[in-house]
């Protein structure tokens, strides 16, 4: 039995992996300082207090308080979120895995890991998604057989 050789890549070389690992943890600091600033934002009491003011606009501006507290958790778990992908994005470079759109199991294009670098789908992967349709090909099905 002859092993069919495919010309096309199966993965990135160690030098382009490494660029994506630049790329990936200076995202993940500025990701880092973002979500600590959010934080901040949230769980600090407002030091601009209105205790000495009129009871309307006290209650005005606790609701507005409250809804910005609400607003910053929400970014800061959505920032959160983010922070994981880049890190799996690293896991997935050590394992050598990365690129590799998890459906197709073709390599994903360096323009878009440039500015999407935690992507784990090709573009024709996510069209499909987005359109509802089923991929042609689903290598993660594939490899579990």
């Amino acid at each position: 039995m002859t092993k069919k050789v495919n010309s096309e890549k199966r993965r990135y070389t160690d030098e382009e992996l490494e660029e994506f690992s630049q790329i990936i943890l200076h995202k993940l600091e500025k990701a880092k300082k973002d979500l600590e600033m959010l934080t901040e934002a949230y769980t600090t009491g407002n030091e601009h207090d209105t205790n000495d003011t009129s009871p309307t606009f006290k209650i005005l501006e606790e609701g507005h308080q409250v809804l910005s507290k609400e607003e910053n958790s929400r970014l800061a778990a959505r920032q959160q979120k983010f922070i994981n992908n880049l890190e799996n994005a690293l896991v997935r470079i050590e394992n050598k895995s990365y690129g590799i759109c998890r459906v197709t199991g073709k390599l994903i294009s360096k323009e878009r890991l440039r500015s999407v670098p935690h992507a784990t789908l090709s573009i024709e992967a996510k069209k499909n998604q987005y359109k509802g349709q089923r991929p042609r090909h689903n290598y993660e099905e594939e490899q579990k057989k």
